[in-house]
C-alpha cells in the first residue's frame, strides 16, 4: 500500500485542519465525495491539474487506514 504521508497532511492554517493533499488545499474527503458522486479519474485529473495519481491512491491508502484503526457496527433496526 502506498504511503499516504508523502502526500497528505494537515495544517490548522488549511481548512481548519482537516487532511489534504500536500501543495493544495484540496482535502481527502472532498476528493472522494467527487468520486463517490460519480466522477471519473480522468474528470477529476482536468478538473484538479495539480492533483497526481499518486496524490490520488494515497487519499484510498489514508481513508483504508482510518477505516482499519475504527470500529463501524451496524445499528440494530428498529
Amino acid at each position: 500500500m502506498l504511503d499516504w504521508h508523502e502526500y497528505i497532511h494537515t495544517d490548522p492554517k488549511i481548512l481548519v485542519g482537516k487532511p489534504v493533499i500536500k501543495g493544495t488545499r484540496l482535502s481527502v474527503d472532498f476528493v472522494l465525495r467527487l468520486l463517490a458522486n460519480g466522477w471519473t479519474r480522468e474528470q477529476v485529473f482536468e478538473n484538479y491539474p495539480r492533483l497526481t495519481p499518486e496524490a490520488l491512491q494515497a487519499c484510498f491508502s489514508f481513508a483504508a487506514e482510518c477505516l482499519e484503526e475504527e470500529s463501524f457496527y451496524a445499528a440494530p433496526a428498529r
